[in-house]
């Protein structure tokens, strides 16, 4: 039984991507962040969502998912065309850290 839960347990951390992002360039790209979803994370009109400490790989897949289109917002797809992967990481490491 103990092997079995090891084994789980190694599958669902090698299945889990692993994001490296720099939260020092997550804060330095996060200005234009800032307008909908407030300096420190926590936006001031509900209809924007509070992205301080939330998951970092949440983060990426939903930057991802704007940028590519699978997810359809007209304010967000501007605002993440010009982010690279390693742009989104760090956003995502920057605002995973928040506490």
């Amino acid at each position: 039984m103990k092997k079995l839960v090891l084994a789980v347990a190694a599958t669902v951390v090698m299945a889990s991507p692993a994001y490296a992002g720099d939260a020092a360039e997550g804060k330095k790209k996060s200005t234009m962040c800032a307008a909908c979803h407030g300096t420190d994370g926590i936006s001031m009109v509900p209809m924007y969502p509070n992205l301080k400490g939330q998951k970092e790989a949440y983060l990426v897949k939903q930057l991802k998912d704007f940028k590519s289109g699978k997810r359809n917002d007209p304010t967000m797809k501007p605002m993440v065309m010009a982010l690279t992967d390693a742009d989104m990481e760090n956003l995502a490491a920057f605002y995973a850290n928040m506490k």
